[in-house]
C-alpha cells in the first residue's frame, strides 16, 4: 500500500501500470499525503493541518470531501487562491505572444480556480445585491463602473461581468417596486387611518424635495413608520407646492378618506400654507373633523430651535469653552497632563472631554456638560500657548451650568425620538408640559441671568405649546394610566386660574373626535314598515302589563330599569374616563392595552389606535439633533424623480426586510461535487 504514494506525498500512478493514469486533481496543491500506518493513509491540509481520510486498507476515499474543504472557504486556502488569482491575471498578457510561460500560467490558473468555480455564478443575483448595497449605503450609481470596484468584484469571482449605470438603475427601481407592493399590502390590511408628516429638503439647485412619511397601526396593533413619497418641488417657495406633494401622495397610495393627521415643520409652514392644505384635506378627507387636524410644528425642530437660541445667547462663553477643550484634546501631551491634574485633584467626574460637532446641538451640550464638571482641572493646567489662556471665569462657569440645566430638559425630550422602537404619541405630552412649566417658572426667576436666558426660550416654546397641546393632550388621555387626570393636573399648574377653560377645550375636542368615530361606525339608516311597528307596540304593551301585575315593587323595578338605561346610554369614552387609572409602570405598551380591550371598547379602541399613531416629528431618528437644513447631495439632485424616490424610499423600507438566509451548506456541497 505504501508503494501507492511517492516520496513527495502524492499518489504514484506509476505503481499501478495496469490501470489508466488518473488526471491530477487540484486539491493536491493544498494537501499533502502521509502514511499513518501500513493500512492507513491520510490527507493533510497545508493551511490548517486538518487531516482527512484518503486510503484505508484497499479503499480509496477520493477527493470530493477535500474539494469541499477548499471551495466552501472552511479553510484559509481561499485567501491563498485569491492571492494567486491577483498575481496571475485572467486575461493573458499580450506581451507573452503565446509563449510557453503564458500557457503555463493559464494551466496553473485553471487548476487554482477549478475547485472554486464549481459553484454556479448568478450574474443577475449579483447585480441585485449590488443594487441593494447602493441603496442601503447611499453609494452613487456610477460606483459599478469604477475600475477599482470592477477589479474587486472579479477578484471575488472571475465570472463577474461589469454592469453600467442604466442596468443598476433598473435593478434599483425593481427593488423599489417590489418593496412598494409589499408596503401596499401592509397598508391595505391596516384597520385604521394613516397619519402623515411632511418635511422639506433643499438642494444647491434651489429645487425642493417633499419627504412624506406615514405612521399607522397594523392589524396586530404594531406601530409602523415608513417613508411613502419623495416629491420633487421645482418651486418650493410657492404656497401651493405642498398641496401638490400631498395630492400626489394621496393618489399614489389611495389615501382618500384614510388620512387622520398631517404634521408639518413650523419653519416652512405659514398660515397660508396650512389654510391651503386644510382646504385640500376637507375635500379629500372630510370624515374626521373636516380636515382640521393639522399639526403645524415639528417636535424635533421645536426643541432644536429652542436649544440653538440658548446656545446663541451664550456664544462668547461657548467659544471660550470650545477653545480650551480643543487645546487639550488635540495634543497627546496636553491630554496626558490634563489626566494627571485631574487625578491629583481627585475630580469625581467620569466624563471625558469631547469637541462638539456644530451641526448637531446635542454634541455641544455634551461638550459643555463635561467641561463644566472638569472646570477645576483647567485652572491648574499649565497652558503655555498664549492664544489659549482665556479660560472662562467662575461666573461664566456657573452660567454654563445653568445653561446645561435647561439644555438637559430639551436633550432628554428629544432623545425619545432616537429610540429603537418608534414611540406612540402619548409619550410626548409628559416631556412637553414639563418643559413649558420649567421655562415659565425660569422666566420669572429672581436671578437675572436665568431670567434673561429663559425668557426668549419660553417665548419660542410657547408657539409650539399653543399649536400642539390639544393633540398631545388627547393622545395622553388615550393612556389608561393618566386619562384626563394628567391633563387636569398639568393645566392647573400651567394655566393657573384659566385652567378650567383649557381643560374644557380638551374635553370638548375629545368628545367631538369620538363622535366622528361613532357616526362612522353606524349602519345605514333603516325604516320600519307598519307591520313591524305593530309588533313592537304589542311587545311594549305586554311588558307594561307584566309590570303592573308585579308584587308591589313596581316602583323599585322602574328605578332599577332607569339606572340600567342610564348606564347603557353612557358612551364608551365616558365609561373609559370614569374607570380607575392603571398603575404607572415603565415601558407600558398603550397600543397593547387597547388591543386587549378592543372588544370592550370597539369604537374607542379604533380611535385610540389612530390617535396613538400620530407623528409629532417630521424628521428621521438619525436627524433629530441636526441644526442644518436637510440637503439632497449634488449627485442625487441630478437623478430623475423616479430614481431619486426609489433610492430614498427603498433605503427606508429595506431596514425592515427579513435577514437574508445563509447559503444552505448541503446545496453548496452538491454544487461543488457537480
Amino acid at each position: 500500500m505504501a508503494a501507492l504514494i511517492d516520496n513527495n506525498g502524492t499518489p504514484n500512478s506509476d505503481a499501478q501500470p495496469n490501470k489508466r493514469r488518473r488526471k491530477k486533481s487540484v486539491v493536491w496543491e493544498h494537501f499533502t499525503v502521509e502514511n499513518i500506518d501500513a493500512d492507513c493513509t491520510r490527507a493533510f491540509c497545508k493551511q490548517c493541518k486538518k487531516s482527512f481520510a484518503y486510503i484505508t486498507g484497499s479503499k480509496l476515499a477520493g477527493t470530493s470531501h477535500l474539494k469541499r474543504h477548499i471551495a466552501l472557504g472552511i479553510c484559509p486556502v481561499s485567501k491563498l487562491n485569491k492571492e494567486k488569482n491577483q498575481s496571475s491575471p485572467y486575461i493573458p498578457n499580450p506581451k507573452s505572444n503565446g509563449s510557453a510561460d503564458a500557457v503555463d500560467r493559464k494551466r496553473k490558473r485553471h487548476r487554482a480556480t477549478s475547485g472554486l468555480t464549481a459553484i454556479s455564478f448568478d450574474q443577475e443575483s449579483c447585480s441585485h445585491e449590488i443594487a441593494k448595497m447602493i441603496i442601503k449605503h447611499d453609494y452613487p450609481l456610477h460606483i459599478v463602473e469604477n475600475p477599482g470596484f470592477v477589479r474587486f468584484a472579479r477578484a471575488l469571482h472571475p465570472q463577474y461581468n461589469s454592469v453600467n449605470i442604466n442596468t443598476i438603475e433598473a435593478h434599483v427601481v425593481n427593488i423599489y417596486l417590489r418593496e412598494k407592493q409589499n408596503l401596499l399590502s401592509l397598508l391595505a390590511g391596516a384597520p385604521g387611518r394613516i397619519s402623515l408628516s411632511l418635511d422639506l429638503w433643499t438642494s444647491d439647485q434651489t429645487v425642493g424635495y417633499a419627504i412624506l412619511t406615514g405612521q399607522f397601526v397594523d392589524c396586530d396593533w404594531n406601530l409602523h413608520r415608513r417613508i411613502l413619497s419623495v416629491i420633487t418641488l421645482p418651486f418650493p417657495d410657492s404656497e401651493s407646492a405642498f398641496n401638490h406633494a400631498v395630492a400626489a401622495c394621496f393618489t399614489d397610495w389611495c389615501f382618500e378618506n384614510k388620512l387622520f393627521t398631517l404634521t408639518l415643520n413650523q419653519s416652512f409652514s405659514s398660515e397660508t400654507i396650512r389654510a391651503n392644505l386644510r382646504g385640500l384635506l376637507s375635500i379629500k378627507n372630510s370624515v374626521i373633523v373636516n380636515g382640521q387636524l393639522i399639526i403645524g410644528s415639528c417636535y424635533a425642530h421645536a426643541l432644536g430651535s429652542t436649544a440653538q437660541d440658548a446656545l446663541w445667547s451664550m456664544r462668547n462663553t461657548l467659544e471660550k469653552v470650545r477653545r480650551i477643550v480643543k487645546y487639550v484634546i488635540t495634543s497627546e501631551a496636553h491630554r496626558e497632563k490634563f489626566a494627571e491634574v485631574k487625578q491629583k485633584l481627585q475630580v469625581p467626574s467620569t466624563k471625558s472631554l469631547v469637541l462638539d460637532d456644530q451641526t448637531n446641538w446635542n454634541t455641544t451640550y455634551e461638550m459643555l456638560l463635561a467641561a463644566s464638571e472638569l472646570k477645576e482641572v483647567f485652572y491648574f493646567l499649565d497652558i503655555s500657548d498664549t492664544q489659549n489662556q482665556i479660560i472662562p471665569s467662575m461666573d461664566e462657569w456657573r452660567e454654563v451650568e445653568t445653561l446645561c440645566t435647561y439644555l438637559k430638559l430639551l436633550h432628554d425630550a428629544a432623545s425619545i425620538l432616537t429610540a429603537e422602537v418608534n414611540p406612540t404619541s402619548n409619550t410626548f405630552f409628559h416631556e412637553v408640559w414639563k418643559i413649558q412649566l420649567e421655562l415659565m417658572h425660569a422666566a420669572r426667576s429672581p436671578d437675572l441671568f436665568t431670567r434673561n436666558l429663559t425668557k426668549p426660550l419660553k417665548d419660542r416654546f410657547d408657539r409650539y405649546w399653543k399649536d400642539c397641546n390639544l393633540v398631545l393632550a388627547v393622545a395622553v388621555v388615550m393612556d389608561p394610566r393618566f386619562k384626563m387626570k394628567l391633563v387636569e393636573f398639568s393645566f392647573s399648574r400651567i394655566y393657573e386660574n384659566e385652567a378650567e377653560t383649557w381643560i374644557k377645550l380638551v374635553d370638548e375636542g375629545l368628545h367631538e373626535l369620538y363622535l366622528d368615530y361613532v357616526l362612522e361606525s353606524l349602519p345605514p339608516p333603516t325604516f320600519l314598515d307598519e307591520a313591524s311597528e305593530s309588533v313592537i307596540k304589542a311587545e311594549i304593551s305586554q311588558d307594561d302589563c307584566l309590570l303592573s301585575s308585579a308584587d308591589g315593587l313596581s316602583d323599585f323595578d322602574i328605578y332599577i330599569s332607569e339606572i340600567m338605561s342610564s348606564n347603557q346610554m353612557k358612551s364608551e369614552l365616558d365609561q373609559y374616563l370614569e374607570e380607575s387609572l392603571l398603575p404607572r409602570v415603565q415601558d407600558f405598551d398603550a397600543l397593547g392595552w387597547w388591543k386587549l380591550n378592543r372588544l370592550k371598547y370597539p369604537t374607542l379602541s379604533r380611535m385610540a389606535s389612530d390617535v396613538l399613531s400620530i407623528p409629532v416629528s417630521t424628521v428621521a431618528p438619525d436627524s433629530v439633533f441636526d441644526t442644518a437644513e436637510r440637503k439632497m447631495d449634488s449627485f442625487r439632485s441630478t437623478l430623475s424623480p423616479t430614481t431619486l424616490e426609489a433610492l430614498v424610499c427603498s433605503k427606508d423600507w429595506l431596514k425592515f426586510e427579513s435577514p437574508d438566509t445563509s447559503l444552505d451548506m448541503q446545496t453548496a456541497i452538491v454544487s461543488v461535487e457537480r
